[in-house]
Order: structure tokens, then C-alpha cells, then sequence
């Protein structure tokens, strides 16, 4: 296998004494799609700043196609970054500040001018190049902040959460235009985001971090279908997984303890208890399923007060209570219930997840 392109070892990251990254470890391979992922503050923002070389580490080893950087000024670490902000010249039109960074480098007139077009063909922004910023609107602007960037043909390219600023539809279109861009110039993109459904949609791995530290790295499927521990099982998906404790019996079955209703004894073939008198177990919402109308055969069969519902148009959420915890399962659009009713409601426990109550942490 080659070298990857990006090799991040062991970093740290302190401003004075607060640690904000601590043993950050990951690597990419060339045309790969990395997507850092989490909540506000979680140190996202600050390793993307690292690997640009905004911020200096405080420990660590970071490598770009095989050469340390650790020292290294961001201007010679052939990247190219697009920010939330756009920071595009307002006095400037499109075409000029597509080619500003060629101009500066002193790239000549004819080379930066079939650059600029064959970019901005690729983007779909001709028809803008004599434009100025205020003419443009906001996925325009974002459109011509990744130009900018693609006329660089860098090593790597660092987003910084690029479609925060955008409408939902806006960031539904652009994320379609990014995945094709990837896909086009199989391009080494690292992705910063704190929206799970883009780092879903866009990314071939995810890291998750919390508090500093890797939570998770992985493909999109395994991320979601098999999270490392609950704060990554609460944090992906949405709605996210269910997660409510049971018993463990002497025979592995699972013991739900209902308040005014008998115990649910749930079965799990693939129960991994790890000797775990008590678990934390984790479902989907879609791995819950309405059986009164067939939506799905050998599931265990839970009959569930309803609480409360969410109709979405493409969906319907019923939640019930189960233990205390408000569980929510996924149901078709057309599901007739109301709140009061009792429903028999499917647990596909072949989906499952499970975790230790004292650790958090997955039970293999």
C-alpha cells in the first residue's frame, strides 16, 4: 500500500494549560473523503487549523504525503482551504478572484485565464465570472470559494464546515456538488462538519471526536450501524439510537423492568452481554417497526402505549414510554394511530447494539 497522504501521530494540542486535542491519530489515503465530525467545541475545528498550519502542535507528528510538517508554514504545505465565511474579495470580480492565488504566484496571463474557465465550467459558474461578490448569492459564493481552491490543484484540500451558512435546500445542492467534485477529480478532501447527515452523505471515513479525543473513526457504515460507545450512538443519526437499560438473565436474555406492565424479556441471538450483570441497549428507530400493518416478520412483538407522535411528511415517529426512557420508532407515513392507543410495536433485537452501563463503551 502507498504512503498515505495525510499521517497524523499522537498530537496534542494545548492553548496555554487547556488540552484540546489529546493522542490524535488518523491517516488518509490518497483520494479518500475524511470527515471530522462532532459537537461545538469538541477540537474539530482546531486539528483542520493543525493540518493547515494555522496552529502550531503542541506534540505529535503530522505528515503530509510522507513529509513532516510539524514545522512547516501553511503556504508550503500545498493545501487549499475553503472557510464557513466564503472570504471572498468584495471589489473583485468571480474571475478575478478565482485567479487572485495564481496572480500572486505569478502563474502567467494565458495559463491562469484556461485554469480559471476549465474551473469554472466544472463549477457551473460561467455565466458569473464577471460578477462581484454581492451579486452572487450565498451558494454561488460557495461555489466560487471552492474555485478558488480547485484552481490550486493542491495535495489536500481542508473544509471548514463550508455549507453552515447556506439554507436547507442550498446545503442539500451543494453536497450533491462537493460528492461530484470528489468523485470527478478524485481529490483528498478533509471535511470538518458538526451535520451528521452530511458526513453520511459525503464521507468514505468518519472520525468522531468529543472533548479532544477520538470517540470513533470509521466508514459511514460502521459509525452508524456499530457506534464504539453511547455518546456515538446518541450522537449519530437522527432521529438517534434509542437507548434504554435491561437485566441480564442467567440464560442471556434480556429483562426490561416496565413500570405497571410485566417485564419485556427480550431474546437476542447475538446478545453480547460480556458477563454484564446489566447492559445498555441501543436500536434504531427504523429497527422498530408498526407489525399491525405487516411492515416486517420475525421481530419480537412489544405491545407499547403511544405518548406522543411526529408526523415529518415522509415519516411518522411514535414515541412510547419503555422503562422511563422515551423511545421513538420510525413508522411509515401512513401509519394510523393516535396517542393513548397501545401498538404493537416489532423489536428487530438482530439489529442491536450493546454497551456496558458502568463504561459506556461497546460490548463485542
Amino acid at each position: 500500500m502507498t504512503a498515505p497522504i495525510l499521517e497524523i501521530n499522537s498530537l496534542n494540542k494545548s492553548f496555554g494549560s487547556v488540552e484540546v486535542l489529546r493522542d490524535i491519530s488518523v491517516s488518509i489515503q490518497e483520494g479518500e473523503f475524511l470527515v471530522l465530525l462532532g459537537p461545538s467545541g469538541c477540537g474539530k475545528s482546531t486539528l483542520l487549523n493543525c493540518i493547515a498550519g494555522l496552529e502550531e502542535i503542541s506534540g505529535g507528528e503530522l505528515k503530509i504525503n510522507g513529509k513532516l510538517m510539524n514545522n512547516v508554514p501553511p503556504k508550503d504545505r500545498d493545501i487549499a482551504m475553503v472557510f464557513q465565511s466564503y472570504a471572498l474579495y468584495p471589489n473583485m470580480t468571480v474571475e478575478e478572484n478565482i485567479g487572485f492565488g495564481m496572480k500572486v504566484r505569478s502563474v502567467p496571463n494565458a495559463d491562469r485565464g484556461e485554469k480559471t474557465a476549465s474551473v469554472a465550467k466544472l463549477l457551473q459558474i460561467e455565466p458569473l465570472l464577471d460578477r462581484k461578490p454581492s451579486q452572487l448569492s450565498g451558494g454561488q459564493r460557495q461555489r466560487v470559494a471552492m474555485g478558488r481552491a480547485l484552481v490550486r490543484d493542491p495535495m489536500l484540500f481542508l473544509f471548514d464546515e463550508p455549507l453552515s451558512n447556506l439554507d436547507a435546500k442550498l446545503r442539500v445542492e451543494m453536497r450533491a456538488e462537493i460528492r461530484r467534485l470528489h468523485q470527478t477529480l478524485n481529490a483528498s478532501i478533509i471535511y470538518v462538519t458538526h451535520d451528521q447527515i452530511e458526513a453520511l452523505t459525503l464521507a468514505t471515513k468518519i472520525v468522531v471526536l468529543k472533548d479532544g479525543l477520538i470517540q470513533q473513526a470509521g466508514t459511514p457504515s460502521e459509525i452508524y450501524n456499530k457506534p464504539a460507545n453511547i455518546f456515538v450512538a446518541g450522537f449519530m443519526g437522527s432521529p438517534s439510537m434509542n437507548l434504554f437499560e435491561a437485566s441480564v438473565s442467567a440464560d442471556g436474555e434480556f429483562i426490561v423492568a416496565r413500570e405497571g406492565a410485566d417485564d419485556l424479556v427480550l431474546h437476542a441471538e447475538n446478545g453480547r452481554a460480556g458477563g454484564a450483570k446489566t447492559v445498555t441497549i441501543g436500536l434504531r428507530p427504523e429497527d422498530m417497526t408498526n407489525v399491525r400493518e405487516g411492515d416486517i416478520n420475525g421481530v419480537q412483538v412489544v405491545s407499547c402505549p403511544i405518548t406522543a407522535i411526529e408526523p415529518t411528511g415522509s415519516d411518522m415517529f411514535v414515541i412510547f414510554d419503555l422503562a422511563g426512557e422515551n423511545i421513538l420508532a420510525r413508522m411509515r407515513a401512513d401509519t394510523k394511530v393516535s396517542v393513548g392507543d397501545s401498538l404493537d410495536i416489532g423489536f428487530d433485537m438482530s439489529k442491536a447494539s450493546y454497551f456496558s452501563v458502568e463504561t459506556g463503551e461497546r460490548l463485542e
